[in-house]
């Protein structure tokens, strides 16, 4: 007897229903997310992104940023981010619906950037760690340029860098708008807000 189409048969269902049970369920339960009203201030939760940390995120993802640093606060039930203070509440899919790609991560060889832009003391300060490492992160020098002082220094020159960071005399070092709109990504983080799904946690 000739088994082969049933076993066709067979495989073409066992797909059809993994399809329908991941594809179509994620769907079903994450597709329809929106943003929440925040009754106290009345505006929207999470908040949109800005015009430059839009462009931002884009050149987060183009850059693997996503590859060494996650943007995930685990519960607190698995894991001890919380007590580390790395957020305040878990992270849910909420989070993501205005981030295109979403930044989960890959690894967490860096530290969780989910709140980043609590930490960071201002934009001087991110550019300096973009350019001026310090640690196994590479340097984004590409996002800078190194060009002579015409006049002035320039308001947006980098300081503070030592080294063989450091520019050579009569040299500065500037933000391209790729590492403006990556310091403002960056400094958009800020997941101190309550949602539905995620209310703040207190850290002893």
């Amino acid at each position: 007897m000739n088994r082969t189409p049933a076993v066709i048969s067979g495989v073409v269902l066992v797909f059809a229903l993994a399809w329908l049970g991941v594809a179509m369920y994620s769907y079903m339960t994450l597709g329809y997310l929106a943003p929440v009203e925040d009754k106290t201030s009345g505006s929207t939760l999470p908040p949109a992104l800005s015009g430059l940390a839009d462009a931002g995120q884009r050149v987060y993802a183009a850059e693997g940023c996503a590859y060494c640093h996650t943007q995930q606060v685990r519960p607190a039930a698995i894991s001890g981010d919380i007590e580390k203070k790395l957020g305040s509440r878990r992270t849910v899919a909420r989070d993501f619906l205005y981030q295109q790609p979403a930044a989960f991560g890959y690894l967490r060889i860096g530290p969780d950037l989910s709140n980043y832009g609590l930490r960071a003391r201002d934009e001087a300060e991110v550019h300096r760690l973009l350019y001026q490492t310090g640690s196994a992160m590479p340097s984004y020098r590409s996002l800078y340029i190194l060009r002579s002082i015409s006049g002035q220094q320039s308001a947006e020159a980098l300081e503070g860098l030592r080294g063989s960071y450091a520019p050579p005399a009569g040299y500065e070092v500037v933000p391209t708008p790729d590492a403006r709109a990556l310091a403002a990504y960056l400094l958009s983080l800020k997941r101190d807000y309550p949602l539905p799904e995620a209310p703040l946690e207190k850290t002893k």
